[in-house]
């Protein structure tokens, strides 16, 4: 599982964006699908993962295109279409980017996974630092007839993958089993840095 969702959170829990921050006051209205997830070569990003206990660091870079599709150094696939930001797999982001848009994906001959957008206005700090304005996109996915896996997905805008949680749901009981933050990035104009006085 860790592979999974360190290739989904590095190119692809219950607990969400409301537990690190709150709305950002305004009339924000959401972004374009491909303005949460930059792709260019030479992007990267720097993770910071626990599951179980366990510690690592990851950096993923986009190396190439191929055919409308951006690669990155984990061979992973994104693009961006006329619904939204996908892999080669699922969309992450679908529109139209509003709270309760839901899609489902057939990611295997035994899995479905049943995504939804749950916030498009969260401010939210990481170890790289306070970003505004985030999106979330919650996923659920049966394991068996008693275990759902879910993953919580949060996008800062012009940043890219800021914050992946995932907790099981075994029979009603939650247990977190992985936190994935976001430490460092580059990323081409125009991207939006954290606050300089929230970062650590």
């Amino acid at each position: 599982m860790q592979k999974v969702v360190l290739v989904t959170a590095l190119a692809a829990v219950s607990a969400g964006c409301a537990m690190f921050g709150g709305k950002p006051g305004g009339n924000w209205k959401p972004l374009e699908p491909a303005e949460y997830y930059p792709l260019a070569v030479g992007n990267s990003w720097t993770y910071s993962a626990n599951m179980l206990g366990d510690h690592s660091e990851s950096t993923v870079t986009i190396v190439k295109q191929d055919f409308g599709w951006f690669v990155d150094d984990h061979k992973s696939r994104f693009k961006v279409d006329a619904y939204g930001l996908r892999d080669e797999k699922r969309y992450l982001i679908r529109a139209p980017l509003e709270v309760g848009k839901a899609w489902t994906s057939v990611v295997s001959v035994q899995s479905v996974e049943h995504a939804k957008i749950v916030d498009t206005d969260e401010s939210v700090t990481v170890l790289a630092g306070v970003f505004d304005h985030c999106l979330t996109v919650e996923t659920s996915n049966r394991q068996d007839d008693t275990k759902t896996l879910i993953m919580r997905m949060t996008f800062a805008p012009h940043v890219g993958i800021v914050r992946i949680q995932t907790t099981l749901d075994a029979e009603g009981k939650l247990t977190p089993q992985t936190s994935v933050e976001l430490t460092a990035y580059r990323v081409k104009p125009p991207a939006a840095p954290a606050r300089p006085e929230a970062a650590k």
